[in-house]
């Protein structure tokens, strides 16, 4: 039998079958190329502008100021570990979830205790009018603690609009919800703060 002339086939190679599957490939690459286009890349040098919020929603989860800032430092270090390419200009949402992510995964365990607050030695100090309120930064820390004490969902809500400063919107597609159900969260995230706090006054 003769050999009809031309390459010989190596059977190593794809058939004419595959030939489709590699078109389509080949096709898809522009497409992929095209909706990465449309977002664009976390700026590393930018991330301070979210910090003092970020430290705040920090200590809303962990109810403590010393696991807040370790939480934030962890989080940076997460995000900055590689590039980071965002679909949409959310920054500020893809920050907080990063920072949910990492109190899942390293921080939840430590909210079980109770948030360690330092009392002054010498109660007779001269007041320094120039210094912060003291009876503020008490305040700060028993809404922190009270707001690290709601239920996650509420939790997270709260944090999202109330101490982000995120719209609802924003907020809702940041915690992947409907903007519906996180308004819920936030209002009933509100009344137990409310209780909460009403009560520590009391006591």
């Amino acid at each position: 039998m003769v050999c009809s002339p031309g390459r010989p086939r190596d059977e190593n190679l794809p058939g004419e079958g595959a030939e489709p599957a590699l078109g389509a490939v080949a096709g898809a690459i522009p497409k992929l190329a095209s909706a990465q286009m449309t977002g664009h890349q976390l700026d590393p040098d930018r991330l301070g502008d979210h910090l003092d919020r970020l430290y705040r929603a920090a200590w809303s989860l962990c109810g403590s100021r010393e696991d807040a800032e370790d939480l934030v430092q962890d989080t940076f270090a997460r995000v900055l570990g590689r590039p980071r390419f965002l679909r949409s200009d959310d920054d500020l949402g893809y920050l907080l979830r990063s920072l949910q992510n990492t109190f899942r995964s390293t921080y939840r365990a430590r909210t079980r205790r109770p948030p360690e607050v330092a009392m002054p030695e010498d109660l007779s100090l001269i007041e320094d009018r120039r210094a912060p309120d003291p009876q503020r930064h008490l305040d700060a820390v028993e809404l922190y603690a009270a707001i690290s004490a709601l239920p996650g969902d509420f939790r997270d809500a709260v944090i999202a609009v109330d101490v982000m400063g995120l719209s609802y919107g924003e907020a809702a597609r940041a915690l992947k919800v409907k903007e519906a159900t996180l308004t819920t969260r936030v209002h009933r995230g509100r009344r137990r703060l409310a209780s909460a706090l009403g009560e520590a006054e009391r006591a």
